[in-house]
């Protein structure tokens, strides 16, 4: 992953799925700020993430002195207490937060979630925290499924650099070690598609490989 696909994050809340989260984000080379009322939350994670900080992320001036703002991305992951849920989302919006995914337990605290302006909203047993992470540091990458431990079926957004050149000439197989096996373009549908079809901006492909292969390519530009 090249300098400029590294990002901020920063995870409120430290249960299984945010410590989970923040610790995945880290291995993707992530720079990520741990936040949790609780002390003896942030110290076992302390020496797994980049910053730590111990406070009460529903009072707004507490987060404005971390700075909240400068982060690329914000996930508030507070699962036991939603109204702290709530006051915390409301304040990182408040304070400029240009993306932020809150965990919810329910489908009613999810929409109540996004009317508050949260951009996404994660219900932890339908998207593992390493899934999420994943996401989050791949963005071309919109879908994946795994098949067993080192490979996967992958949606990923073409590269605008290999536009208007055909699948024989990027040669996927040999240069990426990956397999194209649809392509979607717009309401078009090509299933195994031939050498020398043509790729286009905006192409979404359907790709098999070894999960590292896919990554690696999910990171061109």
């Amino acid at each position: 992953m090249s300098k400029q696909n590294f990002h901020e994050y920063a995870i409120i809340g430290l249960g299984r799925f945010g410590a989970n989260l923040a610790i995945a984000l880290e291995e993707h080379g992530h720079t990520v700020m741990a936040i949790d009322i609780e002390p003896q939350l942030v110290q076992a994670i302390v020496d797994q993430v980049s910053h730590a900080a111990t406070l009460d992320t529903t009072n707004e001036d507490a987060l404005r002195a971390i700075d909240i703002g400068a982060f690329d991305t914000v996930v508030v992951a507070i699962g036991n207490d939603f109204e702290a849920n709530l006051l915390t989302t409301v304040n990182v919006k408040n304070l400029g937060v240009r993306r932020v995914i809150c965990k919810a337990l329910t489908d009613r605290q999810r929409d109540i979630l996004l009317r508050l302006g949260a951009d996404r909203v994660i219900l932890p047993e339908q998207s593992s925290a390493r899934r999420l992470a994943e996401e989050l540091s791949i963005p071309a990458m919109i879908d994946h499924f795994n098949l067993g431990q080192d490979y996967s079926i992958a949606e990923v957004m073409l590269p605008d650099s290999l536009a208007f050149q055909s699948l024989a000439q990027i040669d996927m197989r040999n240069k990426y070690r990956v397999t194209v096996l649809l392509i979607k373009r717009g309401d078009e549908v090509y299933l195994s598609p031939r050498a020398d079809t043509i790729l286009q901006k905006k192409d979404i492909l359907i790709l098999f490989g070894q999960n590292q292969c896919i990554t690696q390519f999910s990171n061109l530009t």
